[in-house]
């Protein structure tokens, strides 16, 4: 009788589009970060200024996951963005 082999875990693949709204503890305000990165791409006063800059930055790039966080660094909602139309 043959022996299995161990299943390989699946990788769930993220999109290179995703971006975090996170507070910025340092500085005070909101950052937006992309998926697994440390360095900000943007940086705003509010967290409503944070979340309407990342939905223009993900819908630029193509759509993807919006991912807000709030202070104790819980998840607290999500949103997916579609991209941009295309110009005819």
């Amino acid at each position: 009788m043959a022996k299995s082999s161990p299943k390989m875990p699946t990788i769930k693949r993220t999109s290179q589009t995703d971006r975090y709204v996170v507070p910025n503890k340092e500085r005070g305000g909101w950052d937006i970060v992309k998926e697994g990165h440390r360095r900000a791409t943007g940086h705003a006063k509010t967290k409503h200024e944070a979340i309407a800059n990342a939905r223009k930055v993900v819908r630029n790039e193509g759509g993807g996951e919006l991912r807000i966080v709030n202070r104790y660094g819980k998840l607290t909602d999500s949103n997916t963005i579609a991209p941009r139309p295309r110009r005819k």
